[in-house]
């Protein structure tokens, strides 16, 4: 089995809580590189005073943590997971991202992403996957790509549950930072008339058309911009979602409402806990009420309606 392993680069006063957030992130396992106490732990560990030269000339003042990914997780949405956490943290670090591979490892993963339900509706269905039984469920044929959304981060499937409770009556979907698109193929496919997706990422919006297409959705009935947050965005909708970082979700809602039908719900995911009051400090201040709350893993979703 192959893994990714990612290296975070933090100051060494940041480093126990950057450990913390790497363990909640790292199903692989991780290690830490910390000389900040070289010869005190020599002498008190391994019982020694002659240290080789190589480690006397490691920086003490960073720390470096080594995170490893296996196959099964898709690697991206452990970066967003650990941008996330370190952000809110405010710590401040680099991040470097190798593949310790064979040949095929970009394709290694699929093998583990199996069939996969969600609430009560949906089956998420990787399309390379020709034996499955959907037991009755509505279909979402995926092909994600490297982009963010294939259902198995918790993020995903908290907005994908929300979507799901509030699809009677929805018409109109859109859907803010898309991904693979996987939040507005949804939509369609449990009842909405037509879908609107923007992404800023160019492979994004290529992946989220695909999926469309893969699950029978074409312009008008679904259309994927290229744009950041809502520059590209025209009408109103009945319900508009955004499975993205905090700071993102904080801008979008400060004009969102202009794109909210009477009566329409502005669903949001990707937040973590530690910025649950910040963001509710936004939605009260920007005359928005929070209807129903959802937690998983440390991750939120809201849905809001305006006042």
């Amino acid at each position: 089995m192959d893994f990714t392993e990612i290296i975070l680069n933090v100051d060494i006063r940041d480093a126990d809580t950057a450990g913390s957030i790497a363990c909640m992130a790292a199903r692989g396992g991780i290690y830490i590189e910390d000389y900040s106490q070289l010869e005190q732990e020599a002498h008190d560990i391994a019982h020694i005073d002659l240290i080789d030269e190589e480690l006397l000339q490691k920086d003490r003042t960073r720390a470096r943590i080594h995170i490893y990914v296996s196959p099964e997780d898709n690697p991206a949405e452990t970066i967003s997971y650990l941008k996330e956490r370190l952000s809110a943290e405010n710590i401040d670090y680099t991040m470097d991202e190798t593949v310790c591979r064979n040949e095929d490892w970009e394709n290694n993963w699929k093998a583990y992403f199996k069939p996969m339900q969600i609430g009560d509706k949906l089956l998420i269905h990787p399309a390379w996957v020709d034996d499955y039984d959907a037991q009755g469920r509505t279909v979402l044929h995926i092909e994600p790509g490297v982009s963010f959304g294939t259902g198995t981060h918790e993020t995903t499937r908290l907005c994908l549950e929300t979507i799901q409770k509030h699809m009677d009556g929805c018409k109109t979907f859109l859907d803010v930072g898309c991904g693979s698109g996987i939040l507005s193929v949804a939509a369609l496919l449990l009842g909405a008339q037509s879908a609107q997706a923007v992404d800023i990422d160019p492979l994004a919006v290529k992946m989220a058309r695909l999926n469309g297409e893969l699950n029978g959705f074409k312009e008008p009935q679904y259309t994927v911009l290229e744009g950041n947050l809502t520059d590209k965005i025209h009408g109103k909708f009945d319900i508009v979602a955004a499975n993205i970082v905090a700071d993102a979700i904080l801008m979008l809602s400060k004009d969102i409402k202009q794109f909210l039908n009477p009566g329409g719900l502005y669903i949001t995911s990707g937040i973590i806990d530690l910025r649950e009051q910040e963001i509710l400090q936004a939605f009260d201040t920007l005359g928005f009420e929070v209807l129903e709350r959802y937690e998983e893993g440390g991750w939120l979703c809201f849905v809001t309606g305006a006042v």
